[in-house]
């Protein structure tokens, strides 16, 4: 792959903070308070469903001018879950992509899009085969 682009970004654990290179991102970090820490920053599950959310909506929106279907209606929440993995007992991740899509693409027309723009995703490649994401029309 020939970068277009390549985001840096340094942190120190999860009570500390997350800095990119450019400055635009400087914040602290710090356990959810559902995980025994104070809840007093953001967190790396916040952080990658912020991302995901955004790629997948852009990816939506590329396949939507790809197959001529209007999407500009549409939003994309993710939800990241971390939870014990009972294949090693360390932790795991999984997504619940919730699109919210216009009346005109419920059924099989948004459901055939979704499954198209989860295929075209960078997100969605990178994660595919290690970590279960459901894709859910709203």
């Amino acid at each position: 792959m020939d970068a277009l682009y390549t985001a840096v970004a340094t942190a120190n654990g999860r009570e500390g903070r997350a800095v990119s290179s450019d400055g635009r991102i400087d914040l602290p970090l710090a356990f959810p308070a559902a995980l025994g820490g104070n809840g007093e920053g953001t967190n790396p599950e916040q952080l990658f469903a912020a991302g995901y959310a955004a790629c997948f909506a852009s990816a939506l929106g590329a396949i939507g001018r790809q197959e001529k279907i209007d999407v500009k209606d549409a939003s994309v929440t993710a939800e990241v879950s971390i939870g014990k993995d009972p294949a090693d007992g360390g932790f795991g991740l999984s997504v619940i992509m919730r699109v919210e899509l216009p009346d005109h693409l419920q059924g099989e027309a948004g459901r055939d899009l979704l499954e198209k723009t989860h295929a075209y995703c960078p997100y969605s490649k990178a994660t595919r085969g290690n970590l279960p994401v459901e894709l859910v029309i709203e």
